[in-house]
């Protein structure tokens, strides 16, 4: 008994669809493959390295500043030079000779004085000022000397220090050396990280350096720009890399 046509043509239809379905599910099926080897080849692992050096400051900057008062110019002249000889002489008994002077500050003293209905200044004198500074590798001399200068202040003169500044020089030389160290460090954490997930670190694809930081020994403050302390004579720098690593 042969089937009709009108009922044969729905069942071919219907073999025709799920053949098309198949093969879209089979093609479909390759393209994701293709895909997700696509992105397994783009995964990677961002992590942050850093090195830490302990340093010792290799210069120290050092200001003091004196100064006289005198009803007249010329007796504030003749005492500040009494005081200069003072200081120098001081400096020099410290073994302390590559110091500079600089040039002399002079200041007008005005006084109020009433003169029958109104007040009005007067010059009633001269304030002199003079700054010695020394810039020098003799750390610990300088270091001892600000806290010696009290005796110029036993011997009648109007000294006054700041504190030092304490300074490494050779932070420019250390970079490089601290950098590939803390792409090192970047590698070994990225493996650790990497082998927890049955990976393997293929290569390094990039390297970002962070802002470098030289903080007083044990200080954990930072700065977004950077840091380059002069307060302490110990230091410790510290240097960042973020690197990206591709995994096979």
């Amino acid at each position: 008994m042969s089937v009709p046509m009108s009922q044969s043509r729905p069942q071919l239809f219907g073999v025709l669809a799920g053949l098309f379905l198949a093969a879209g599910l089979v093609l479909s099926a390759t393209l994701l493959a293709r895909a997700w080897m696509k992105i397994a080849e783009r995964e990677s692992i961002n992590v942050t390295g850093s090195a830490r050096k302990s340093v010792r400051s290799d210069m120290i900057v050092w200001r003091g500043s004196f100064a006289v008062e005198a009803t007249d110019l010329l007796t504030a002249q003749r005492k500040l030079k009494a005081d200069l000889a003072k200081v120098e002489g001081f400096l020099q008994a410290k073994a302390v000779t590559n110091y500079a002077v600089g040039n002399v500050g002079i200041q007008e003293l005005r006084s109020m004085v009433k003169l029958e209905n109104e007040t009005v200044q007067r010059l009633s004198g001269y304030r002199l000022m003079q700054v010695v500074e020394i810039r020098t590798a003799d750390v610990d001399r300088v270091a001892k000397l600000d806290r010696e200068s009290v005796a110029l202040v036993e011997a009648g003169v109007l000294f006054t220090s700041d504190a030092p500044q304490f300074i490494y020089t050779k932070a420019g030389d250390d970079k490089v050396e601290m950098l590939a160290e803390a792409t090192r460090d970047a590698r070994a954490r990225a493996d650790q990280i990497a082998s927890q997930g049955g990976r393997e670190i293929r290569r390094l694809q990039s390297a970002r350096m962070g802002v470098f930081q030289i903080t007083p020994v044990h200080s954990i403050q930072t700065s977004w720009e950077g840091m380059n302390d002069t307060t302490s004579l110990d230091k410790t720098i510290t240097a960042v890399v973020t690197a990206t690593f591709g995994l096979e």
